[in-house]
């Protein structure tokens, strides 16, 4: 089995930075994509960002400029760094992770709530 450790969201004014973090630990032999979602209460839930094994990212149209995603493989950890933080913004983000333990598999942290609020 894997776990999911995410961290980093917090309250922030309008125009701050935070960075999420989420760790993988468990039964892994290696990852491939991993990615970032957002969902507010009563909607889908959105990619934010994503990153391949091989490095490639992809971003959505809302957050390009404003929001880097990376990874450290020898720690297992996917990072969001958000820059230039707006009101909407605000939501519980959710780390992604396609991990071969056994099997490929497909697994989702238990969401951080980031606020931007003045």
């Amino acid at each position: 089995q894997v776990q999911l450790a995410e961290s980093g969201g917090d309250l922030v004014q309008p125009g701050g930075s935070l960075r999420l973090s989420c760790a993988a630990s468990g039964t892994i032999f290696t990852i491939n994509d991993m990615g970032w979602y957002r969902q507010a209460p009563g909607k889908q839930r959105e990619l934010v960002a994503a990153i391949t094994g091989g490095g490639t990212t992809n971003y959505a149209d809302s957050v390009k400029g404003r929001f880097t995603i990376s990874r450290d493989n020898a720690k297992n950890t996917v990072y969001l760094q958000m820059n230039s933080l707006k009101p909407e913004d605000t939501d519980v983000y959710f780390c992604n992770v396609n991990v071969y333990g056994r099997r490929w598999e497909n697994f989702w942290g238990q969401g951080t709530q980031v606020t931007v609020s003045s």
